[in-house]
C-alpha cells in the first residue's frame, strides 16, 4: 500500500507542463467566432439575398431561405491564423477609431509562407463589428487571391462578401464576386 501511494506522489523535480490546447489564443479566435455565429443563425434561420457577379459582367440576385450556416460561413475559415505553427509570424497592430471602436490588424511578416496576408477585426468591446481578410496563393500552377468581408449588427452577421481572382496556368483569369445580405 505504501508503495502505491509513493508511486502517485510527484517527485521534487517533476514539472507540470500546460496543455498547449488550453492556451489562450494568440490571435483573433476566428473559428470560435464563426462557430458561434453559425449556431445563432441556425437557430434563427433567416433568409439571405445573394448577388453574384457573372462572367459577362451581369449581376444575378437570388434569395435563399434554407441554409446550413456552418457550411455557408466555412469559406471564412481560410483566414484562420490562430494555429500554434503561426505564433509570432503575424505582426499585430491595434488602434482606436474616432467612433471608439478597436481595429486590430494581423499582418503576415516578410518571409512567412502562409496564404493569409492579413486579417483585420473591428470591434466594440468584445462584440465584432467587421472582419476583413486577404488570402492569396501563388505557385507555378495557380494564382488566386480573395478578399473576404463579414459585417455584424447587434452581435450577429448582417452581410458578407467574397471578391477574388483565380488564374490557372494556360487559362484566362477568372474574377468573381459574391455579396450576401442576411434578411
Amino acid at each position: 500500500m505504501v508503495v502505491l501511494f509513493s508511486a502517485c506522489e510527484a517527485g521534487e523535480d517533476a514539472t507540470v507542463r500546460p496543455n498547449p490546447a488550453n492556451r489562450k489564443p494568440t490571435y483573433f479566435n476566428l473559428l470560435g467566432f464563426l462557430e458561434k455565429q453559425a449556431t445563432l443563425l441556425n437557430q434563427r434561420q433567416p433568409a439571405v439575398e445573394k448577388q453574384v457577379l457573372l462572367r459577362d459582367g451581369q449581376q444575378e440576385t437570388t434569395r435563399v431561405t434554407q441554409l446550413d450556416w456552418a457550411k455557408e460561413l466555412q469559406i471564412f475559415q481560410q483566414a484562420d491564423i490562430n494555429k500554434p505553427a503561426l505564433r509570432g509570424l503575424y505582426q499585430v497592430d491595434s488602434a482606436t477609431t474616432a467612433e471608439g471602436l478597436t481595429r486590430r490588424s494581423y499582418r503576415r511578416q516578410p518571409g512567412t509562407e502562409h496564404p493569409v496576408e492579413q486579417l483585420t477585426v473591428l470591434s466594440e468591446g468584445a462584440v465584432v463589428r467587421e472582419m476583413t481578410a486577404t488570402v492569396a496563393q501563388d505557385n507555378p500552377l495557380v494564382y488566386s487571391a480573395k478578399t473576404m468581408t463579414l459585417r455584424c449588427q447587434n452581435g450577429q452577421v448582417a452581410s458578407y462578401q467574397v471578391r477574388g481572382v483565380q488564374k490557372l496556368v494556360l487559362f484566362d483569369s477568372v474574377r468573381y464576386s459574391v455579396q450576401s445580405r442576411v434578411l
